[in-house]
């Protein structure tokens, strides 16, 4: 199970460096089978690498700040914008020019 939290300031959490060119505060996790929300920013020039991603989490991604292109896709998704990813869907490689912060959650489709 992820951590029992009520209302905190997330501002008070520290940015940990997640690999990548990309920091995150993690909200909540069950490290036990990786359900995961977290707070994801991605410095200028960030690239998810040359690769179609698919892994065997549901993702659910909400743009805060930024722009995030999808190389595939052509297209670049700005504040506001959402994707719900469910296990095995194809999706990016990802570039970020002047950065981006988002808001990711991961967890199990069981």
């Amino acid at each position: 199970m992820k951590d029992e939290r009520e209302f905190f300031t997330t501002t008070d959490l520290a940015w940990t460096d997640a690999g990548g060119g990309i920091a995150q505060r993690i909200l909540s996790q069950d490290p036990h089978d990786g359900t995961l929300t977290r707070i994801a920013r991605w410095a200028p020039g960030t690239i998810s690498g040359n690769d179609v991603i698919r892994h065997e989490y549901v993702e659910e991604v909400y743009l805060l700040e930024g722009e995030l292109t999808d190389l595939t896709l052509e297209r670049t998704f700005g504040p506001g914008d959402y994707a719900c990813r469910p296990p095995g869907m194809p999706h990016g490689p990802y570039v970020t020019t002047g950065g981006c912060t988002m808001l990711e959650i991961r967890y199990s489709a069981r």
